[in-house]
Formats: structure tokens, sequence, C-alpha cells
């Protein structure tokens, strides 16, 4: 069974109505210099454009853009949670798009099976990406370098990556081995459309982690 003509149709439209937002908050940010306060921001907004699209675009206008003055205004309990997901979902979704692709190219396989290799590379390379991502957030606002750094990122982000990464894996199951027979593969539009959605869901599976762990001081609101 392949893919209907409109939901490639629908996929397509997804696609470049995120890749257009993603462009629209970049220019914002580095040609029409508002930069954010936070310079990992600066690429955190347009990657979650990327997967979030239209959605993306007006939180980060309502909630996150750097007005002309400098001066912003502080953000509520639940806009912090909400912009520290969005960082959480950057990691994860750079090394979810790179794994994503290794499986594909390379034909790796675990246990047999294409979706247990997705699930590895792109865990792994997700965590090592968020953990980075972190480490520019955490590190300079607690006056931190090297491996303290890096033990603050790891203890501020590892629930919330994996929280991530199991509402994402889920609906990558399903798409797999319920939606579509036989499964999509990463050259078709319909697969991007389909981890758009599984990264919305990881966005959601994750904020209450990020709701906890800043609540408990574990990770800085943002």
């Amino acid at each position: 069974m392949g893919i209907p003509s409109w939901f490639n149709e629908l996929a397509v439209f997804s696609l470049s109505v995120s890749a257009l937002s993603a462009t629209l908050i970049a220019a914002d940010i580095f040609l029409w210099n508002r930069r954010q306060k936070m310079p990992v921001m600066n690429f955190v907004w347009p990657i979650t454009g990327l997967w979030a699209g239209p959605l993306a675009l007006l939180v980060y206008w309502r909630v996150a853009r750097q007005p002309a003055s400098g001066q912003q205004k502080r953000k509520s309990f639940w806009q912090s949670v909400l912009v520290g997901d969005t960082h959480c979902a950057a990691g994860c979704t750079l090394g979810d798009f790179a794994g994503e692709w290794i499986v594909f190219f390379t034909g790796l396989t675990v246990a047999g099976s294409v979706l247990w290799a997705n699930y590895a590379i792109d865990f792994v390379l997700a965590y090592a990406f968020g953990i980075l991502f972190q480490y520019y957030s955490i590190a300079p606002m607690r006056g931190l370098s090297g491996w303290a750094g890096v033990k603050a990122a790891l203890k501020a982000d590892t629930v919330s990556l994996i929280a991530f990464e199991v509402g994402m894996f889920l609906w990558m199951a399903l798409s797999s081995e319920v939606l579509f027979h036989p499964r999509l593969e990463p050259s078709s539009a319909a697969y991007w459309f389909m981890m758009q959605i599984a990264m919305f869901v990881g966005f959601l599976t994750a904020y209450p982690a990020n709701w906890w762990l800043i609540r408990k001081h574990l990770k800085e609101a943002m």
C-alpha cells in the first residue's frame, strides 16, 4: 500500500511552511538583530520552527522575541518551562535527524529491526546534542566550565531528554508498525511529516519533566 497522494501533499505543505517559519525566526534573530539574551537560544528557536512550524513562530513572537529596547518582560513560570522544553527538544531534534539518515544510509539494524536501530542511534546522538545545548545554557548562568559544567548539564537535562525521546519513540513505533505498511523511508516527505508529529509528541511528554526539574532547581529557568 503506497502513500496516498493527499497525504504526501499534506506532508510537503507542512514541511514547506515549517521551513519558512524557521527562516523567518532565523532572519529576525540574525538579520534584524533580535539576538536572544542566552546565545544558544539563537539556534534553538529556528530549530523549533523546523518541526513546530507556525506554532513555533507564534510562541517565539509572543514569548521569546527580544524587544528592540532590550528590556524583555519577565516570563511566567509556565512560559519558562515551555522555553526550557524547546531547548531540550532542539538538541533531540538535531540528534534524531542525524540518526535517521545514518540508519537509512548504512542499513543498520538491531535484532533485525530498523526501528530499534533508529531508537539506539537517535538516542545516543540526541543525548549528545542535548547535553551540549544544556552545557551552553547552564554553564554560563552558573559560572561553570569544564567537567563541572558537564555534570550540571547531565543532571539538568537527562530526565527531560529521556521524557522527550519516550514520547517521540512511541509515535515512531505507531507510524512504523501500525499506520504504514511498508514503513515510510527518510527519502519521503511523509516520513519527515510523521517525524514532525513525533517531535511534537516528545515535546508534550517532556513538558512535565521540565516543570519538575525547574521547580526543584535542578534546571535553570530559561
